[in-house]
């Protein structure tokens, strides 16, 4: 049986950390190309083929790269990652709230982050904020013997990225390990009501739908500077899809940040209550 004393944060990234798509910052400049044409393509064609988006999105990247002559490999890729912008505060959350669990729970619980993101692991790998997560879960390419991006072999969609929620839940974050397999709650070493998930939008609402379903948070955040971001995250907690909704600043003091230590705290106060249970249940044993 486990501690149950480990708290998951988990986020997705595009619109979530950072305020574009990581492609918007990466690949489409080089490709000098314009990013609402470049998605309106991809949405025509898989409307046409009835494909699944990420997927098709993936394969016109890398025929538009090819056809400009553009070297894309996993090193490219990853040296790209330098150009993404956050939005404010992100890169010093997540060691000021791994500080703060640390004080609050008298180093009893132990906080992990994580990424499940429709984005590629390739340019993930190899941002600025990497160090902090446990672990990055996303979608990437086969590369051939020449080193080049042949197709996709891992795609995570809207609703594949619930897998990587019982995967973090059950322990199992290898992909080569089964996670159909009934597992006890008790076995579990990260149980749902220790984790928060946050995520931007309507692609996010399986992850959140599954978590506060099973007893943890869910936070929609949003771009202040666009109307659309705004009114989905409020249609989101109108719907009850989310705990809290709010603008995507990630520095000290403001709403978000509060809203995450209120829920840490929450957490925190049941590893407490779920220790103490386990002490006295030791006792018991002890003098029976």
């Amino acid at each position: 049986m486990h501690k149950k004393n480990i708290i998951a944060i988990i986020y997705d990234f595009d619109g979530t950390l950072s305020p574009q798509p990581m492609q918007e910052y990466t690949v489409f400049p080089q490709l000098k190309i314009s990013p609402n044409k470049f998605w309106k393509e991809v949405k025509k064609e898989n409307e046409d083929i009835k494909g699944e988006e990420i997927i098709t999105y993936m394969m016109k990247m890398l025929k538009k790269a090819h056809a400009a002559d553009l070297k894309i490999s996993k090193a490219d890729l990853g040296n790209m990652a330098a150009k993404i912008k956050y939005y404010p505060g992100v890169v010093y959350f997540f060691n000021r709230i791994n500080k703060f669990v640390e004080k609050e729970s008298g180093g009893e619980a132990k906080l992990r982050h994580y990424v499940i993101s429709s984005g590629l692991k390739e340019i993930l790998d190899k941002t600025k904020i990497k160090r902090y997560f446990h672990n990055i879960f996303a979608s990437e390419y086969h590369y051939d013997v020449y080193k080049k991006p042949a197709y996709p072999k891992l795609v995570v969609t809207d609703t594949i990225k619930t897998q990587f929620l019982f995967r973090i839940n059950k322990g199992k974050e290898k992909l080569s390990e089964n996670i159909n397999e009934f597992m006890e709650e008790a076995a579990r070493p990260i149980p749902f009501s220790n984790i928060i998930y946050i995520g931007d939008g309507l692609t996010d609402v399986p992850c959140m739908t599954v978590t506060t379903m099973n007893g943890g948070y869910s936070i929609a955040v949003f771009n202040p500077k666009k109307r659309k971001s705004i009114q989905i995250c409020k249609t989101l907690f109108k719907n009850a899809r989310v705990d809290f909704i709010a603008e995507a600043d990630y520095c000290k003091g403001r709403e978000l940040d509060t809203y995450v230590k209120v829920i840490l705290k929450t957490i925190i106060a049941g590893i407490n209550h779920y220790t103490a249970q386990r002490e006295m249940a030791k006792k018991r044993n002890v003098y029976k």
